[in-house]
């Protein structure tokens, strides 16, 4: 999940569109460079995850993501969080809340790792968005950005993730990023950016040039890069100096649950 992790901590510097850079030249790491609540999900989701298996039935593995995502989320309640979702992970009794916005994408990239055929992902990634997400779009985004790691993961080309993502989720990916960039601003919604996302990946040449690309679209950056680089991740790999950074700027706790969960994923690539 690094590239998860290293587009949302690369691309925190430039979200919102006042920070917006509009450019593939930026420096990777500045000042403003940190987590948000992009990883935090990433990791509790995972951490639930390890924690169930899909046999042990819808009902309890969405408890589980639940707990996982309260606990953790509450030891980090000022990075970012949307103010529905805010409000959901400190209830008592939280109840999904019809949401399509692309929290559910961004926090889905475990899935298409910890499990071995798409039917399975698909599932599961449906389960992580309907705890909070369960609006048909928020389901559809986790759904897309899952089945294209899962993909990218098992050896697909570009063409065939890319008509993939067309043909089962009906996203339009016809435009280049430079007919996307000039006109995008900051949209919070799975419709608005998963495509986006997906279409950074398709035209990055390596694990770097798709995160600049992601970032340079505007926006949303720190979730598109998410996105983009869980992607971008499975079908190139990251360099291990992106590695380190990763850890370097991790606490202790989330670091954690990340060296449990590339054990579970190294397992599968072994």
């Amino acid at each position: 999940m690094y590239g998860a992790i290293l587009g949302d901590i690369i691309g925190s510097a430039y979200e919102f569109d006042s920070h917006n850079c509009k450019s593939k030249v930026f420096p990777l790491f500045s000042k403003r460079s940190s987590f948000t609540d992009d990883t935090v999900m990433t990791l509790a989701v995972a951490d639930a995850l390890m924690q169930v298996t899909p046999e042990d039935g819808d009902d309890a593995i969405k408890e589980t993501l639940t707990r996982s995502m309260q606990t953790v989320g509450r030891r980090y309640p000022y990075c970012g969080y949307g103010g529905r979702f805010f409000r959901w992970m400190f209830s008592d009794d939280p109840h999904p809340y019809g949401s399509y916005g692309n929290g559910s994408g961004m926090r889905v990239s475990s899935v298409a790792w910890f499990y071995d055929d798409l039917p399975t992902v698909l599932r599961m990634a449906k389960l992580t968005a309907d705890v909070s997400h369960n609006h048909p779009e928020g389901v559809k985004g986790a759904q897309a950005i899952a089945g294209a790691i899962f993909l990218a993961r098992t050896g697909a080309s570009k063409a065939a993730i890319k008509a993939y993502a067309e043909e089962h989720f009906h996203y339009d990916l016809s435009r280049t990023c430079d007919e996307i960039r000039p006109a995008y601003r900051h949209v919070e919604t799975c419709q608005g950016s998963v495509p986006e996302a997906i279409t950074a990946f398709l035209e990055g040449t390596d694990f770097e040039d798709v995160i600049r690309t992601a970032v340079s679209l505007g926006g949303d950056s720190d979730t598109i890069a998410d996105m983009a680089g869980a992607i971008a991740e499975a079908y190139y790999g990251v360099p291990e100096t992106l590695q380190a950074e990763c850890y370097a700027r991790l606490p202790e706790d989330l670091a954690e649950i990340l060296h449990r969960a590339h054990a579970v994923m190294d397992g599968k690539t072994a």
